[in-house]
């Protein structure tokens, strides 16, 4: 447990420090450097009470650019979409949600859909990919709701085509369901789709967005959807506890995000792929036995990279990449589904823009290097 603490705290000092790197975490910001990206467009406007002012601004910023009706302001993505969730079961009759196993509720909640809301969930497959709209009309039993999550990050980040949404959708409805899109990370998805974001979001009857996903905001969420819906909500976020006396901080934070970064997402994903395409050809430069960049060509800014060695020694590679060269390529490694396997989620931010693609071959090739010896820590996966 110490040495994980301890590398815990490299890696974040190496990231700080680091003079190149192709995007920043959120937990390598300092509260100085927070607080003073929250500067105010008018620092006499008065500060929210429970969600009035600069919030409503927001809500109203969301709902536009997602050409819904409303929207209410969350503190977490997670309280948005319980909400959002039982809205749907008490409107439709049914507390049975259809999602994927990979997905965010049924990963990083606790549990929270059964144990908090009362609901229960099928699977239309278990395959690490998004689901086919013939899984979806073929559930062996009723459905009040469909989440697809946009992109799906376990999987990837992986979304589906803009027909196979389209139809994925339609066996929904055939299903007599309502559609809820978890968009943490829809802002992105316009690239893969070739639509705007009203056209994306209008395909559900409601969507969840974040603030600080892509965005870079503080922390906080959005549940956008027909009004009468969101007025709904707002009773069970007080309800929930999510009735916060003031969230301006967040507020501003978040429509920083949206008039900063919304507009360069298209830039970062782009990007990606060049990234991505920079390291497949340094891996394979360096003759590391396997490799995988998933997927080859990446669905948004993200996306993920597959080793065969250990995850600690990967995440200790790269953390002596950065702290001998001040170039920060891959940060904590995970094992994957067998021993030896490892893999670590990628991104493009700002600071990408500035690698060109022989900038990511060398610092693979740099990486690789303070990988051997390890031929005891490493598989040749089938």
């Amino acid at each position: 447990m110490t040495d994980d603490i301890e590398r815990a705290n490299r890696l974040v000092a190496a990231a700080r420090t680091a003079r190149r790197t192709l995007w920043r975490g959120a937990g390598e910001a300092t509260v100085g450097e927070l607080l003073a990206d929250l500067a105010a467009p008018d620092p006499d406007e008065p500060a929210d009470l429970y969600g009035d002012g600069v919030v409503a601004r927001l809500e109203e910023r969301v709902a536009q650019l997602l050409g819904m009706e409303a929207a209410a302001f969350f503190p977490s993505g997670t309280m948005a979409q319980q909400v959002a969730l039982r809205c749907w079961a008490g409107r439709t009759g049914s507390p049975v949600v259809a999602l994927h196993p990979m997905s965010h509720p049924e990963v990083w909640e606790g549990g929270a859909l059964s144990l908090v809301s009362g609901l229960r969930t099928v699977h239309p497959t278990r395959e690490p990919r998004q689901p086919t709209a013939e899984e979806v009309a073929g559930l062996a039993e009723p459905f009040g709701t469909l989440v697809l999550e946009l992109p799906l990050r376990d999987a990837g980040f992986l979304l589906p085509s803009w027909e196979e949404l389209e139809e994925l959708v339609g066996a929904a409805r055939e299903r007599d369901a309502v559609v809820h899109f978890d968009g943490a990370r829809l802002w992105e998805s316009t690239v893969r789709f070739g639509r705007p974001l009203p056209e994306i979001a209008g395909l559900a009857d409601s969507v969840y967005v974040s603030f600080y996903k892509s965005l870079g905001g503080l922390s906080g969420a959005a549940l956008a959807g027909p009004a009468a819906l969101v007025e709904e909500a707002r009773v069970w976020r007080h309800r929930y506890g999510g009735q916060v006396f003031r969230q301006f901080p967040q507020a501003l934070s978040a429509l920083a995000g949206l008039e900063r970064e919304l507009p360069r997402l298209p830039l970062y994903v782009a990007h990606a792929r060049t990234v991505a395409k920079a390291l497949r050809e340094g891996f394979a430069a360096a003759g590391t036995p396997w490799f995988r960049i998933h997927p080859e060509e990446p669905h948004t800014h993200q996306f993920q990279v597959w080793l065969p060695y250990a995850a600690d020694l990967l995440t200790e590679a790269g953390i002596r990449l950065a702290e001998e060269t001040g170039t920060m390529l891959f940060r904590s490694w995970s094992p994957g589904p067998v021993p030896g396997l490892s893999v670590t989620e990628a991104e493009v931010g700002a600071p990408g823009l500035e690698w060109s693609a022989e900038d990511v071959v060398r610092a693979v090739e740099s990486f690789a290097t303070r990988l051997e010896p390890a031929t005891t820590h490493r598989i040749r996966p089938k």
